[in-house]
């Protein structure tokens, strides 16, 4: 299989750390991708048009994208425990915490191109500021649930992990931890898990 990704991107990280937790890194080929978002890259088209990363090439030419297709793929894979729980109240949890991760990296992402890529005086502060308050918000939602956190490994808890991570390399001044102590707890320990170091950008 072979997965087109960006180092820098956290939705990619999501994908490499599943596949790190359940014994197939090995199994994945890594096929740089170069892409802004207003020139996305072209040789992706044939396999994903929208151009984007994550997308993972399986053997037979079958794509698969976005990372929450991927992630659910891989873990169809293995025999280990599963990262999507069977149905249930664990399941609706997971997910339900993997679209609030990815919804903090949606605000994050977002923001970043709207700072880093656009002129300075085609930036809309309104909008920049109420992506900060989505991300800030799910933060504190994480904050009050951390305790739960050190539960099984799951889609969720990597989701989280890796927003939290985007934030460490994107936003370091951001201060997520101040006010957040129970996350920062969690987060410190997790972050050294071998999935994460081995998949931390650069």
């Amino acid at each position: 299989m072979k997965l087109f990704h960006n180092i820098a991107s956290p939705f990619v990280r999501k994908v490499r750390v599943l596949a790190a937790e359940t014994g197939q890194s090995a199994r994945i080929e890594l096929v740089q991708s170069v892409f802004t978002p207003v020139q996305p890259d072209r040789e992706l088209f044939g396999s994903n048009p929208l151009g984007k990363i994550p997308t993972l090439l399986l053997d037979d030419g079958t794509a698969l994208y976005d990372s929450r297709v991927i992630c659910e793929y891989l873990d169809s894979l293995h025999e280990g425990p599963k990262m999507f729980p069977a149905l249930g109240p664990a399941r609706w949890a997971a997910l339900t915490r993997q679209a609030q991760g990815d919804g903090i990296l949606d605000a994050a992402v977002g923001t970043r191109y709207e700072l880093a890529l656009r002129d300075p005086s085609r930036q809309w502060p309104e909008w920049i500021e109420n992506q900060r308050q989505k991300y800030r918000r799910s933060l504190d939602a994480l904050e009050a649930e951390s305790g739960s956190l050190d539960g099984a490994v799951d889609i969720g808890v990597i989701t989280a992990a890796c927003a939290l991570g985007y934030l460490d390399f994107r936003y370091p001044d951001e201060g997520w931890r101040d006010a957040r102590p129970g996350l920062a707890g969690w987060y410190a320990a997790f972050r050294e898990r071998e999935s994460m170091r081995t998949t931390a950008p650069e």
